[in-house]
């Protein structure tokens, strides 16, 4: 039981993070139907940003753990919410118009290209990063085995709940999550009824991208290394997260994330860790044979 416990912990952390990748993936696909599959090397980006941020805080002498994260925190969104912005005008606006493979070849093309970029820069070694948040809580301790819960995990889950909480506010509540909304059900009625389109969709690929640096400053804290390569891993995993919670749900996309996590860590744990990406793209597969909008989407509805 206390073995279970412990992995029930890591996967909640691991599948927190898949989440909040995955709502970039459903913002973009809700409001434009189509998939930002630059979207995981956005999150590499942010983790990158993230670390040379500290590293730079460090040499000025910012060493205080809680003024530094939030300075990290700040840069990090910052910047890669502008990386974002660049996806968009670059890779998305110009062929919003033609056929609909054309942004897919395009947004594949920028992953390649943001992921060359940061090997050539920063070097194709893994980055590591010493720990900046230790200790935690024990909270049993039977038969021998520990069950612990870190300060990191802590984090990891609470900012993901303030951030859901944040951004379901902003849909819900205001007018540019109104104007999402509008752009999500009919692009060209909400160009009628006076919604900006050009910007509303630019707002929602920089909250993804701010979003993506969020999980990558997480990423970077719970494992302590980076690379240029994780940003095509975590990619495939939040968009698989975001299909199978159901792509175009922000709940759906959390969901997705969190069972995806699960799912990862559990068969790592009781199975053979080689074949945790097949346990997790067959459950998948499983779910949309029965379920093909995934667990909380909606059926399209055709206009004729």
């Amino acid at each position: 039981m206390e073995y279970f416990l412990q992995q029930l912990i890591n996967g909640v952390t691991l599948g927190a993070i898949y989440g909040l990748i995955a709502i970039g993936y459903t913002m973009v696909y809700g409001i434009i139907g189509m998939i930002n599959f630059a979207h995981g090397d956005i999150f590499m980006i942010g983790a990158f940003i993230a670390l040379i941020t500290f590293l730079c805080l460090v040499a000025i002498g910012i060493t205080a753990v809680p003024l530094a994260l939030f300075l990290v925190l700040l840069v990090a969104m910052a910047l890669t919410a502008l990386y974002g912005w660049t996806v968009e005008r670059v890779a998305y606006r110009p062929l919003r118009q033609s056929f609909r493979l054309a942004p897919l070849i395009s947004a594949i093309g920028m992953s390649i290209a943001l992921e060359n970029f940061a090997q050539v820069v920063q070097g194709a070694r893994v980055k590591p990063l010493p720990p900046l948040i230790t200790g935690g809580f024990t909270l049993t301790h039977k038969g021998g085995f520990t069950v612990q819960l870190s300060n990191v995990q802590i984090m990891v889950v609470v900012t993901t709940v303030v951030l859901m909480g944040v951004f379901s506010w902003l849909v819900a509540r205001t007018r540019l999550g109104r104007d999402m909304r509008a752009c999500e059900q009919d692009l060209k009625m909400a160009s009628l009824l006076g919604v900006d389109v050009n910007r509303t969709i630019s707002y929602t690929f920089i909250i993804g991208a701010a979003l993506a640096a969020v999980a990558g400053i997480m990423h970077l804290l719970y494992y302590g290394v980076i690379d240029f390569y994780i940003g095509f891993v975590a990619g495939v995993k939040a968009f698989t997260a975001a299909v199978l919670g159901g792509i175009g749900s922000l709940p759906g996309a959390m969901l997705g994330g969190l069972l995806i996590g699960l799912i990862e860590t559990f068969w790592s744990a009781y199975f053979s860790i080689e074949y945790k990406d097949v346990a997790a793209f067959s459950i998948l597969v499983i779910v949309l044979i029965f379920l093909p909008t995934g667990i909380l989407g909606r059926p399209e509805v055709e206009k004729v």
